[in-house]
């Protein structure tokens, strides 16, 4: 069974950084894509970012473009968010999720109805 375990959260300033990571295990799928998703209080759950493990092809959402990036760690299975320049508004639990298939260009998407394996999510605050 897939199972992932995020991890990285925590309370920063605004203008400051964090490393969100997320630990996947019981992958048998040689393709799928991991997301990064998030949910602030009173507010519905937003897809920022994913990646494709065949390609290893990205997508932001324009809100987080140019702050945060997605990579991935092939040997620990692991993948990360390394988010920059955070704004009060990056406030929320952050969430990965894995999509099994093969997602490329206008598909590969960070569309939460096609991820079923989801982790436990981490809490990102972001002071003023």
């Amino acid at each position: 069974e897939v199972q992932l375990v995020e991890s990285g959260g925590g309370l920063v300033q605004a203008g400051g950084s964090l490393r969100l990571s997320c630990a996947a295990s019981g992958v048998t799928s040689r393709d799928y894509a991991i997301g990064w998703f998030r949910q602030a209080p009173g507010k519905e759950r937003e897809g920022i970012s994913c990646i494709n493990s065949r390609d290893n092809k990205t997508y932001y959402v324009d809100s987080v473009k140019g702050r945060f990036t997605i990579s991935r760690d092939i040997a620990k299975n692991t993948f990360h968010l390394p988010m920059n320049s955070l704004f009060p508004e990056d406030t929320a639990v952050y969430y990965c999720a894995l999509a099994e298939g093969y997602y490329a260009g206008p598909a590969l998407r960070p569309r939460d109805i096609l991820y079923d394996y989801w982790g436990q999510g981490t809490q990102v605050s972001v002071s003023s």
